[in-house]
Order: structure tokens, then C-alpha cells, then sequence
């Protein structure tokens, strides 16, 4: 039998480090299944992510619109929309908007990430978004 999760009713949350927003669209939370997970990010100008990796798990990005920077291992790789790529188990990686627009895109891991290890004290965390009083969240999805 199909399932169906709503845009209005996936979970959203805001990065407690930088401005990115965070959609999650599958996880074992929406779709009970833990043979992979994704979610759509939202790099907002100046954003970037702590470095970190994800044991057993490859990491992919489907870039949906912008530019930004994905730190791999050794390599700085420039992203634009339209780009697919590939991060491998435990490769540690990152992201950096450094452009005057929004860059986002949709990570899908697989399987879903038992952890996320991080490289040093700067974490990121995710928080649920809070709404914002007199806006319509299905018209501002964030």
C-alpha cells in the first residue's frame, strides 16, 4: 500500500550553528525505514557546516539550486544545480555557501546513518523550526 507524507507535514528544523534550514523528507520517522534517508538542506549566504563523516554509509547530493563548496577528504569541489555527488563511508566532508544566493539540495544516504562523527568540538545541531505567527507554513516551507 502507498504512503503519503504532506509537504506541510514533514519535519522541518533550523541549524543552531549557522541559518540552514533542514527538511526531512525520508526517515524512519516519515516512512519507517531505515535502509536510507533523506533530506533536503538549505544553505542560506555565509552558511557551512562542520566537518564530519558517517560510518557505513554512502552520502549522495542531488544539488537543486545555487552554488556552494563540498569539502572531501583532500578536495575542495566546486557544486552549481544540476550536480550529482558522491561522498563514501567514512569520508569526511562538508559544505560552504560563500555566494551571494541560496544553495540547497537533497542528501540521500544509504543506508540511513546509524551516527554522525564529528572531527572537532564545532557540531552542528538541528532544532524543530518555530513558526513564524501570521505566516502560512505550506506557502513558506522554509
Amino acid at each position: 500500500m502507498p504512503r503519503l507524507v504532506r509537504h506541510e507535514d514533514l519535519p522541518r528544523l533550523t541549524s543552531t550553528r549557522d541559518t540552514r534550514d533542514r527538511l526531512d523528507l525520508v526517515t524512519e520517522e516519515t516512512f519507517g525505514t531505515t535502509d536510507l534517508r533523506a533530506d533536503r538542506i538549505i544553505y542560506h549566504p555565509g552558511d557551512t557546516a562542520a566537518p564530519h563523516y558517517h560510518p557505513g554509509s554512502k552520502h549522495f547530493f542531488f544539488v537543486l539550486e545555487g552554488r556552494g563548496l563540498m569539502h572531501a577528504g583532500a578536495e575542495d569541489i566546486d557544486l552549481s544545480a544540476g550536480d550529482v555527488a558522491l561522498v563514501y563511508e567514512d569520508e569526511v566532508h562538508w559544505f560552504e555557501n560563500s555566494h551571494d544566493e541560496e544553495f540547497s539540495f537533497i542528501e540521500l544516504w544509504v543506508p540511513a546513518p546509524s551516527e554522525t562523527i564529528w572531527v572537532s568540538e564545532d557540531q552542528c545541531r538541528w532544532a524543530p523550526q518555530v513558526p513564524v505567527i501570521g505566516v502560512d507554513s505550506a506557502a513558506n516551507p522554509g
